[in-house]
């Protein structure tokens, strides 16, 4: 674990027709940067998705959260439901954010890695489909694979899938997502006695540890280095 911890700025996410909201924090020496897309303003800046991030940057691995909405573009899906439930959509602003986020001097030549939760984690799946080569692993945390089935088979990154014990129904959609992935690299973990939210003690600290751990192993794999240090968390 690193000894410097940044704090995140705001930064402005500039894509062809949207300019979108978001954080982008960097430890010192990155090994890579995880896009956390969120499908509302309220997940983006929520205390526990600021906790996970803040934990993977304890780990040495930047952190960009972002809003996959432009404000008017939330206004207008609040009656019409447009915008959020295309997942097509979506992955094609999370693929073009991912673009930028190459684009930037500071982060240059890094690592690439999507942690999502609910729908955001179908569009995350989508996205990576779509941009072979250039993610290196994925985390969903309570996410909803089912919702891009179709494109599982075509998800070829390390993926690790998160999920609360006590929610069974959402146990089950993972257990076939995890059947219907691509990659060889690929598990899921069940955080026992939590529910979707993970609101429970200790939940969310396991879910920021796993999520570390999964992203730093290959990160360092990535990168040249046998990253045996992370394998140990998981």
């Amino acid at each position: 674990m690193t000894e410097f911890v940044s704090s995140e700025r705001a930064v402005c996410i500039g894509l062809t027709r949207a300019t979108l909201n978001g954080d982008l924090g960097l430890p010192r020496n990155p090994s890579g940067v995880v896009l956390i897309p969120h499908d509302d303003e309220s997940n983006r800046l929520s205390p526990q998705h600021r906790f996970v991030a803040k934990t993977l940057r304890a780990h040495g691995i930047g952190t960009l959260h972002f809003k996959l909405l432009t404000d008017l573009e939330t206004e207008i899906d609040k009656s019409s439901s447009k915008c959020s439930f295309s997942i097509p959509f979506l992955a094609a602003r999370l693929a073009s954010a991912t673009r930028w986020t190459l684009r930037q001097p500071e982060l240059r030549g890094l690592n690439i890695g999507y942690l999502a939760t609910r729908k955001a984690a179908a569009v995350a799946f989508l996205a990576t489909a779509r941009q072979l080569g250039t993610i290196t692993a994925v985390v969903s945390a309570g996410g909803r694979p089912d919702l891009a089935e179709d494109f599982l088979p075509s998800v070829a990154v390390p993926t690790l899938l998160i999920v609360a014990g006590l929610d069974h129904s959402l146990m089950e959609m993972n257990h076939q997502a995890l059947e219907k992935l691509g990659c060889i690299e690929k598990k899921l973990l069940i955080i026992p006695e939590a529910t979707s939210t993970f609101e429970e003690p200790g939940a969310l600290k396991d879910v920021a540890r796993l999520a570390a751990g999964w992203f730093s192993y290959y990160f360092a794999l990535r990168n040249g280095s046998e990253g045996y240090r992370a394998a140990q968390v998981l």
